[in-house]
């Protein structure tokens, strides 16, 4: 519990120095003596929270003088958005990433909170429950592929 408190708290500092500027430069070693957590605590903050899927892109350099540059996307286009969330969607795809990326088209707007629940359900452990957690991560990816690609063509029609 105290774990996901502190990565909140990260998340919610970086997005609040986001919304200052649309792109920072963080160094990983300084983020983490500053929270007091090590340093592979902010990788997973960044990885969790601040994909293509929540809107962000990140880049690292690592060395001596290495940073992490977080950006958040510029207003797109809604296919622009769509497609940009299905090339970079794995081949496997966990539930939280799914959830990422359902939130994502709910706060664009792209779907409804009823529709977003819905898929949620369909994408959900339970339902593609084949006693094989790589076949399921997959299987949720197609459909994530699919939905995203219909979502695509939709939004090129109107």
């Amino acid at each position: 519990m105290a774990d996901s408190n502190m990565s909140d708290n990260i998340e919610a500092y970086l997005k609040q120095i986001l919304q200052q500027a649309n792109e920072i430069e963080i160094r990983r070693a300084e983020i983490a003596r500053r929270f007091n957590v090590v340093p592979s605590q902010i990788n997973y903050v960044i990885k969790t929270r601040f994909g293509a899927e929540n809107g962000y892109l990140v880049e690292s350099k690592r060395g001596g003088g290495g940073y992490i540059r977080i950006v958040k996307m510029a207003l797109r286009t809604e296919p622009d958005l769509i497609e940009e969330m299905r090339q970079s969607l794995p081949e496997i795809v966990s539930f939280r990433t799914a959830t990422a990326v359902i939130s994502s088209l709910y706060r664009e707007q792209i779907l409804t909170r009823r529709e977003g629940e819905l898929l949620l359900t369909m994408l959900s452990k339970e339902a593609l429950a084949v006693g094989d957690t790589t076949i399921q991560g997959r299987i949720r990816a197609r459909l994530l592929q699919q939905l995203l690609n219909r979502l695509r063509f939709e939004s090129e029609r109107d």
